[in-house]
């Protein structure tokens, strides 16, 4: 047997056993050892084993990092993202014109929280554009209380934690000391590919952490060759904001699971510009808003044309429910301050998910009355 072939065999059960232990951080340096004894065709078979091992061990983050690894070592390398690109992307070719829908429908059935066996941003790509994105992301490596990011700060990045653990922490404006943690398989500040403005939260590890990272920069410049990465992105972010508005907002709290999901395929991202009228005082309500980026301010016109502000409605806010749940006319104008993102609901939609189901105009219905008696006391303090 040649030296090559032994060479292989020993990276290989040398990669089982470090794939078994799980630990990015010990396996990555035990395989440094041979690029620092001068053996750099040991070390690229040790990256190439230890990547296909947690492939198939459906660790697709950690295969993704130490495909990093081997490209480092060997820029030329092609064969193991090949591999790993035929196992878990969806669609061998760039879809046809007019299966983009198909696209966005089949990102539905995709779990509702991330993990290391379906990342939608990745397997919903061709195999192309999944290689072409997995050269473009960025290991980042941090220690405890290392912050990723801060609230506040410009965003213009995602993570995916590979390895750790995450404190999520949100105290600017009122919205709660903390957050569920992020976990392995956790994805983290996806927004910031699409749209500019600060971070919402700040994320701190509470472990050694190592992370991969995607750019804005880096998206639009691999969406020219490959544009159904910018869909796919697209629509994961609006997925996840919906995913997070039905589970956190007490209008959809009494629909069922499967009734979720119907209605978070349903809504809209829409981007507006500053000064946009959102909702018209004296019209029928079209739609129901979350505000996903930006500020806007509510207000009331008196006769004489005089304003009064209600508070500035921030990311996270839903408004325009009421003069739907009520049948009623908008009591008050609501413009973008900024540009905006949103999620729109439309009013079929509400229609046919919501108030289609047992007691739940009522429900809401008495969520509306309280919040017009709440209008009314704030316009009577001015």
């Amino acid at each position: 047997m040649s030296d090559g072939a032994d060479t292989h065999f020993r990276q290989r059960d040398l990669a089982g056993q470090q794939a078994a232990r799980g630990r990015l951080d010990l396996a990555l340096a035990e395989i440094r050892q041979f690029e620092l004894q001068g053996k750099p065709e040991e070390a690229i078979a040790g990256y190439e084993a230890l990547a296909r091992a947690w492939a198939h061990g459906s660790q697709l983050l950690r295969a993704i990092v130490v495909c990093k690894e081997l490209l480092r070592v060997d820029p030329k390398h092609t064969r193991t993202q090949a591999f790993i690109a035929n196992l878990y992307a969806r669609y061998p070719v760039q879809p046809q014109e007019g299966e983009g829908d198909q696209v966005s429908a089949e990102l539905e059935l995709l779990p509702d929280r991330e993990d290391p066996v379906a990342v939608p941003i990745f397997s919903m790509l061709t195999r192309d554009a999944f290689v072409a994105l997995l050269e473009a992301m960025e290991v980042r490596i941090y220690g405890i209380g290392q912050p990723v990011m801060r609230e506040g700060d410009p965003g213009s990045s995602m993570f995916f934690m590979v390895e750790g653990r995450g404190d999520v922490m949100r105290l600017l404006e009122g919205r709660g000391p903390q957050e569920g943690p992020v976990v392995e398989g956790g994805v983290f500040g996806e927004m910031a590919l699409i749209t500019e403005g600060p971070r919402l939260a700040s994320v701190m590890p509470s472990v050694p952490s190592v992370l991969l990272e995607l750019t804005r920069a880096r998206l639009v410049e691999l969406s020219k060759k490959h544009p159904l990465v910018d869909r796919v992105v697209h629509a994961f972010c609006r997925k996840r904001a919906a995913d997070n508005l039905l589970r956190t907002h007490p209008i959809f709290s009494p629909l069922r699971m499967e009734q979720r999901r119907l209605v978070a395929r349903e809504f809209q991202l829409q981007r507006v510009a500053a000064g946009t009228k959102l909702l018209t005082a004296g019209q029928m309500g079209d739609a129901l808003y979350l505000l996903l980026r930006g500020r806007c301010t509510a207000y009331h016109v008196h006769p004489d044309g005089r304003e009064t502000p209600y508070p500035v409605l921030r990311e996270g806010d839903v408004f325009g429910e009421i003069s739907l749940m009520l049948g009623k006319p908008v009591t008050a104008m609501v413009r973008a301050d900024v540009p905006c993102v949103l999620l729109r609901l439309d009013r079929s939609a509400v229609d046919r998910h919501i108030f289609s189901q047992p007691g739940m105009r009522d429900a809401l219905m008495q969520i509306g009355a309280e919040r017009l008696q709440r209008t009314a006391r704030l316009l009577a303090d001015r």
